[in-house]
């Protein structure tokens, strides 16, 4: 068996970091990196969450879901049963986030969806300019594809947007 070609990951004594700037940026990493896992934690486990930092710096940073009045509640009494008005706080927080996740979902697909159509009208951009409708017998196979995806493509745009015009039309009219 070949030996390992890099150290991996290893643990990484506890001492301070003497040099400034690399203290910050690792502060500012490592915050981040532990707002993102509560962030995940609160997702994950709908979970009420709350940090408290201090940078190098002196400067507060915190992250709190849903509200720092919950969790400082929780905090000081886990049994204590919440008051209406935070319950009702804290439901409409979460439902906020929730559909803001959503959206990051919905934009995410659509970012995807854009490449994807970029990338074949690029590659139907370079087709044109080779003059595909005449050397259309000398595309390879996958060209052939890629070149038929984007006419399907097109073909449902199309069709799409001579739908919209019609119902405005319809409902224009009536």
């Amino acid at each position: 068996m070949e030996g390992k070609k890099t150290a991996g990951r290893q643990k990484i004594p506890m001492e301070k970091i003497e040099n400034k700037a690399s203290r910050y940026a690792t502060f500012s990493k490592r915050r981040l990196s532990l707002y993102k896992l509560a962030g995940e934690l609160v997702q994950q486990h709908d979970v009420d969450i709350g940090i408290v930092l201090s940078s190098p710096t002196n400067k507060p940073y915190s992250f709190f879901h849903p509200t720092v009045e919950v969790v400082a509640q929780r905090f000081l009494n886990p049994n204590i049963e919440l008051s209406d008005t935070t319950k009702f706080v804290s439901t409409c927080i979460r439902n906020n986030v929730s559909e803001i996740e959503d959206r990051l979902a919905e934009f995410k697909i659509r970012e995807d969806v854009a490449s994807k159509e970029t990338i074949i009208l690029d590659q139907a951009k370079k087709m044109r300019e080779i003059g595909w409708w005449e050397d259309i017998e000398k595309l390879k196979t996958d060209e052939l594809t890629q070149f038929e995806a984007w006419l399907n493509v097109a073909d449902f745009n199309m069709n799409y947007r001579l739908k919209q015009l019609e119902n405005e039309v319809a409902s224009n009219t009536s």
